[in-house]
């Protein structure tokens, strides 16, 4: 008798991509400080850890939120009993107003069109299941976030079709670019149902431009389609231009409460602004009411709970504080981004120019013994296994060009990013000398190529980096 079911036995999931195999290699010899010196440094988790001395000089003086009291008496009973799954009103209310917030208070979001989920992951397909068919697809950018091949395709059947963008440009979105995916979608036989990108950018580190928002939105007018735009790392912005959401431009556009507006949806999150992602908070913002109660209804999937929420709404519904950390956090990132851009130069290496989010997309081509998607898993390898560095090769994040690498820069102390900086650092400079690697290293790597994992990773980081291979 069959044990499991197809789905979880088919290779959707996307776990085996390099992406997911490079934590799987960190978890198994971790970098400390004291009881493991010469382990693996995390450089491919987006984690924000640089503000959690702020959240938690707050929670110290606002006992009553972090005891689950109102008014100095508990409520832990209340809290603890059945929620609904629209959401408790003083949460999606502070949700609201901090989204307003972190966009200058330019555009408002109403409450009530707000549906919470367990985080962007589950938010997003959410949205996936309320859009779209099985076969049906949407327009991604590329590079983007490997766990979108999981979120959006994997249980909903939904497709991905990449928008395939160059560095020659700096990997901004053209209307030739979207023209060609929507072409190569309906040569494949697929409706396209709209586009999702992320905005800010993971992994590019940038925000896009408002001539970018126009054309996706006009675009996606044209074509009478759906617009999701994740953004998640909205707060994260620390250059001098101002973050600008898909609300800014319907706003501009005078497209508010017009049909177009009902097909353009915002997923945010608090995992990355304020580096919450155990918490499980996410949302959806959606000006139609059809998606709102149909993704209402599903949220009872994915709740976030009652005790979240209260601690949470508590917490950013204290203005002062939101406004003070949103600066700081923004400083910090900016510092750290500086620090992470100054070492790689020191080693010969360059970023793209980024002014969002938690890492930085790194451009290693020169590295590479040839111009192939084969010689960036090679390097990858040895940056993880000799370097001992987890960081993410770009064709994990079906970029169309070998060489570039996600590299992350806030989960980590200084200290901890100046090592990894030497370490890799010292490889560099091995590799320009001639011969970077021992006789025993390379016997190491040529066995690894042996080995099922590797193969998976070259399989599914090749593969489906190709829209006619799907």
């Amino acid at each position: 008798m069959k044990q499991l079911s197809t789905k979880v036995t088919s290779n959707g999931h996307g776990q085996d991509s390099s992406y997911f195999l490079g934590w799987e290699e960190y978890e198994k010899n971790p970098y400390d400080e004291i009881k493991n010196p010469n382990g693996m440094i995390q450089m491919g988790l987006a984690e924000n850890q640089l503000c959690f001395d702020l959240i938690e000089s707050w929670l110290a003086k606002n006992p009553d939120a972090a005891s689950l009291k109102r008014n100095g008496q508990s409520i832990f009973r209340e809290l603890a009993l059945f929620q609904d799954y629209h959401g408790m009103p003083e949460f999606k209310k502070a949700m609201a107003e901090f989204m307003e917030e972190i966009r200058g208070n330019r555009v408002t979001f109403d409450p009530k069109k707000i549906v919470l989920a367990a985080g962007s992951t589950s938010a997003n397909e959410t949205l996936m299941f309320c859009l779209a068919e099985p076969g049906d697809a949407f327009l991604l950018p590329t590079p983007y976030y490997p766990g979108f091949d999981r979120d959006l395709k994997w249980r909903t059947g939904a497709e991905i079709v990449p928008i395939h963008c160059s560095s020659s440009n700096g990997f901004q979105i053209t209307e030739s670019a979207l023209q060609q995916a929507y072409q190569q979608a309906q040569k494949l036989d697929l409706k396209v149902k709209g586009v999702l990108v992320t905005n800010p950018s993971n992994p590019l580190g940038t925000a896009l431009t408002r001539r970018e928002l126009n054309l996706l939105v006009d675009f996606i007018t044209t074509k009478n389609i759906h617009l999701i735009s994740d953004e998640i790392y909205s707060g994260t912005m620390f250059g001098f231009e101002q973050f600008i959401s898909v609300m800014d431009v319907l706003k501009d556009k005078k497209l508010e409460n017009t049909e177009v507006s009902k097909r353009v949806h915002v997923v945010y999150s608090l995992s990355k602004d304020l580096g919450l992602p155990g918490f499980r908070v996410g949302a959806i913002y959606s000006n139609d009411e059809m998606i709102v109660s149909a993704a209402t209804k599903m949220s009872s999937f994915g709740l976030v709970s009652s005790q979240t929420q209260y601690l949470l709404s508590a917490l950013l519904s204290d203005k002062k504080f939101t406004s003070q950390y949103l600066e700081e956090n923004q400083k910090r990132l900016k510092s750290r981004q500086k620090r992470l851009v100054s070492g790689l130069e020191a080693a010969g290496i360059t970023c793209l120019r980024s002014n969002a989010g938690l890492f930085c997309w790194v451009d290693m081509r020169h590295l590479l013994d040839t111009n192939t998607f084969e010689a960036e898993l090679d390097l990858w390898k040895k940056i993880v296994y000799n370097v001992k560095l987890n960081i993410s090769p770009g064709s994990s994040c079906h970029c169309t060009e070998p060489g570039w690498f996600r590299v992350c820069f806030a989960n980590m102390s200084e200290d901890t990013l100046d090592l990894a900086l030497k370490r890799l650092k010292t490889f560099v400079e091995s590799t320009d000398c001639g011969r970077m690697i021992s006789r025993s290293s390379h016997e190491r790597l040529k066995s690894l190529r042996k080995k099922t994992v590797s193969n998976w990773v070259f399989r599914v980081s090749w593969t489906d980096r190709v829209p006619d291979e799907r």
